[in-house]
């Protein structure tokens, strides 16, 4: 968003100083001016806010179609900072190891206190974030997607524009067969913030939690899952205006176009439950 250029440029000061080959970088500017950057980082600025996964997009997109150019894309927020040299030839490595590997969550850890956030580990099974798993997420600003999965499944939903377009794109690469893992040697340093700090998140969440189901749940599983998730967030007690924020954004979600609707296989929604994430909750 172009208001945090010390960060940024600590961040891409971490990327240059990885092992191995050298990480190209592209900065997208989303409706914003991109400040100074190290020579051979290349920027592209968008006359206006895509959103986050619309921005994401055209940094893909920077990289040839769906990331052609490349095997592997990272993606890091701008007030990130990669605290180990070795994290970049750690994806390498994975996904040369494992052909069946589409898409990994790195661990987010605060750089002050070294804590993890519960909701910043993808699974169900949270509390031991130093334990690496196979998940059923990831998290959108930390992460490192195979650009085959791309090519594949599509990119992510530019019309969410913030929350949950991670778990569509996920839902999307599993049920083509592809894998997610959590590795929490692979570490992004950010500081610890509450989600709500954003204007647009209750409604957000609300409605693009809708949208997400429409679009990727088999039809008996929407109701089950967007039930389980309203019971949820009245069992969480929200401040009256954060409720009626969240309860006029879940309209939204059901009134508006959702996209198109591709719903999972049952075999997916099988592979989920296995992994122990069955998808109504």
């Amino acid at each position: 968003m172009g208001n945090r250029p010390a960060e940024l440029r600590a961040l891409l000061d971490s990327v240059a100083k990885q092992d191995g080959a050298p990480v190209e970088v592209v900065v997208v500017g989303n409706g914003s001016p991109v400040p100074d950057v190290p020579a051979g980082v290349r920027t592209v600025e968008l006359p206006e806010n895509l959103g986050i996964p619309g921005g994401r997009n055209v940094g893909i997109e920077a990289f040839g179609p769906s990331g052609s150019d490349v095997d592997i894309l990272m993606f890091l927020d701008d007030d990130g900072l990669l605290p180990l040299t070795d994290t970049a030839a750690l994806c390498r490595e994975a996904f040369a190891a494992d052909p069946e590997l589409g898409i990994v969550s790195f661990r987010i850890a605060d750089p002050d206190t070294g804590e993890t956030q519960r909701r910043h580990v993808p699974r169900l099974r949270a509390s031991d974030p130093l334990h690496s798993s196979r998940v059923t997420t990831f998290l959108g600003g930390a992460n490192a997607v195979r650009t085959q999965v791309l090519a594949e499944v599509g990119a992510l939903p530019e019309a969410f524009f913030y929350a949950h377009e991670e778990t569509d794109l996920a839902w999307r690469a599993l049920d083509a067969g592809w894998m997610i893992d959590y590795r929490a040697d692979m570490v992004l340093h950010h500081p610890t913030t509450a989600p709500s700090r954003h204007a647009v998140y209750h409604r957000m969440v609300a409605r693009n939690r809708v949208w997400l189901a429409r679009r990727n749940l088999p039809a008996p599983l929407v109701p089950v899952y967007l039930g389980v998730w309203l019971l949820l967030t009245l069992a969480r007690r929200p401040s009256g205006p954060a409720l009626k924020a969240w309860l006029g954004g879940f309209k939204e979600g059901w009134t508006s176009p959702c996209g198109p609707r591709r719903p999972m296989k049952w075999r997916t929604v099988w592979r989920l439950t296995r992994l122990g994430r069955p998808p109504v909750i």
